[in-house]
């Protein structure tokens, strides 16, 4: 069960970010290259997929067999059902386990090259993942246990992934910012100093409407649609608490996106 659990993932993952690069390679051939509204625009399509996540995350309670490494076990792995669903190869993304990767079980994607080089081993999973499970699981899953081990671990990882990507694409954000404004980021980056790359990345007025949006998508995607009169299900009652989207959003991805955004800059010289 576990190895088809993770073979489907793969897929799974791996056929959503190919479209996602589709979509920014055809981009790229109108635009002539990599834009800070094409970037922009794949960071709001991906608050979509974040809030979606969460909302069917949202359908199971916290099920907590599911990180217990003596529940599941499978040759030659381990770890719980999580950790090991989450031992997967995308060379474009970052792995949560970059130590355990499986060999790859798909063929290999000619990926544009965007980024530099070094911009690789800019990885902040195991703080995505500590956050993720000890800080914003419990703020919108029930407490309880309802068997469904197999499809709690695997929202998890839709959660995760999503996460993952939209926080590790301030590299892209950082590299369009950079193309534009090198001469402002250059002097900064040669005296590696962190406190002035922030300041430059910071924009406090997007920063707020990121989190209004987020948190209008959320009642938006969260309500029960009712047929049969104008209005849209229980006035108040959402899926996933629109406060606590816009809370993720204001305490950790947007921190970390720029975390990431610094990190890279750090080694845009290289």
């Amino acid at each position: 069960m576990g190895s088809c659990l993770v073979m489907v993932l793969i897929l799974v993952c791996w056929t959503c970010f190919i479209s996602e690069v589709e979509m920014a390679k055809a981009k790229a051939k109108v635009t002539g290259g990599l834009t800070l509204e094409s970037v922009r625009d794949s960071l709001i399509r991906q608050e979509d997929t974040i809030v979606f996540s969460l909302i069917e995350r949202a359908r199971f309670p916290a099920n907590a067999l599911a990180y217990d490494p003596s529940y599941f076990s499978d040759p030659g792995s381990c770890g719980s059902l999580v950790d090991f669903a989450g031992r997967y190869e995308n060379p474009e993304e970052s792995p949560f386990f970059p130590d355990n990767l499986p060999p790859s079980q798909v063929p290999p994607h000619k990926f544009p090259r965007l980024l530099h080089p070094a911009g690789r081993s800019v990885n902040l999973n195991k703080i995505i993942w500590d956050v993720y499970f000890n800080k914003l699981l419990p703020l919108f899953v029930a407490p309880g246990d309802d068997g469904n081990y197999a499809s709690t671990a695997a929202h998890d990882l839709e959660c995760l992934q999503a996460l993952s990507r939209r926080i590790h694409y301030g590299k892209l954000v950082a590299e369009v910012k950079f193309r534009g404004e090198r001469k402002d980021y250059e002097p900064a980056i040669r005296a590696r100093d962190k406190k002035t790359l922030m300041d430059l990345l910071t924009d406090q007025k997007v920063e707020e409407a990121v989190k209004r949006r987020v948190a209008k998508k959320a009642m938006t995607f969260g309500q029960e649609v009712k047929l049969g009169n104008d209005t849209v299900g229980s006035k108040g009652k959402y899926k996933v608490d629109p406060d606590i989207v816009s809370r993720l959003y204001g305490e950790w991805v947007i921190p970390l996106t720029k975390d990431v955004e610094v990190e890279y800059l750090l080694r845009r010289l290289d």
